[in-house]
């Protein structure tokens, strides 16, 4: 299923799978001026090649190396010759082999599929992609994955967040996920004089500072919180009953893969089930 909106010179393409005639966990890609940030899932691929079929494009920018970002990426550039296609040095092992370097479980194979391989070029953080009338910085902002960055165009005050920043308060999160490092990296974007917000899912933000303060905020004490729990002998489960309220959706649908649990883990830096000793569980 697709969708198509434009913001002034940006045109946003939702995109999702199509299940029982109506789109399942959405993700979104942009296309401006010639360059598209981020290529959907493998499930979209056809529909989104369709609707970029007589636009003249010639560079992506993938803000990480999940599924629901990447899964385009080997079509499109299979299908344009020279078709440059630009991420972190971390993720380009991903974007070469995505079924080797990335197995999926099966909510992910269900709802975003295999991407086939592509050939990426490295960005690093500072770098500035220029397009005939922009010109994006690439932030990097670790957290959500490793290999996560943000495109940021100065002029116009966008930023393109990826799944950095989609909204929301969170009492949940994905295996592998660093919440210290989430909070880091949102507060060196919400440093920024930012005027829209493009995320990688949900809604365009206008002058999204607000937003940005209150999720750093709620990040921040529920991490005082589960430190404060922890240093006083509370297990992890007892840490998730206290603060993550009752069992969610998501984590029946994910097999635990996205669970209450993980989000406590993350902020006691879990080593395999045991957390580390609370005098070294500083934060970002």
């Amino acid at each position: 299923m697709l969708k198509i909106t434009r913001f002034d010179d940006v045109t946003r393409f939702d995109l999702a799978r199509t299940l029982f005639g109506r789109g399942r966990y959405w993700t979104t890609a942009y296309l401006v001026d010639g360059l598209l940030v981020d290529t959907g899932c493998a499930f979209t691929t056809a529909e989104l090649a369709k609707a970029l079929a007589d636009v003249s494009f010639d560079g992506i920018v993938n803000t990480h190396s999940h599924e629901d970002h990447i899964g385009a990426n080997g079509d499109l550039q299979r299908q344009r010759h020279g078709l440059e296609i630009r991420a972190h040095p971390l993720a380009l092992p991903v974007l070469a082999d995505p079924r080797g370097r990335q197995p999926l479980h099966p909510y992910r194979r269900l709802m975003w599929g295999w991407p086939q391989p592509s050939q990426g070029k490295s960005v690093a953080d500072g770098e500035v992609i220029e397009t005939s009338r922009h010109r994006f910085q690439v932030i990097y902002t670790p957290g959500h994955s490793p290999d996560h960055l943000c495109l940021y165009e100065p002029d116009c005050g966008w930023l393109f967040s990826g799944d950095l920043f989609v909204g929301g308060r969170d009492r949940a999160l994905r295996a592998g996920y660093d919440v210290w490092g989430i909070i880091a990296s949102l507060k060196r974007i919400a440093a920024l004089p930012i005027t829209v917000l493009f995320p990688g899912s949900a809604r365009v933000r206008h002058n999204p500072a607000e937003e940005l303060a209150a999720k750093i905020t709620h990040l921040e004490k529920m991490g005082e919180q589960v430190l404060a729990r922890h240093q006083q002998g509370r297990s992890v489960n007892e840490i998730v009953r206290a603060l993550c309220g009752g069992p969610m959706l998501i984590e029946f649908i994910t097999l635990g893969h996205f669970s209450r649990r993980h989000l406590v883990l993350s902020y006691l830096r879990m080593n395999g089930e045991e957390p580390v000793p609370t005098a070294t569980s500083n934060r970002v």
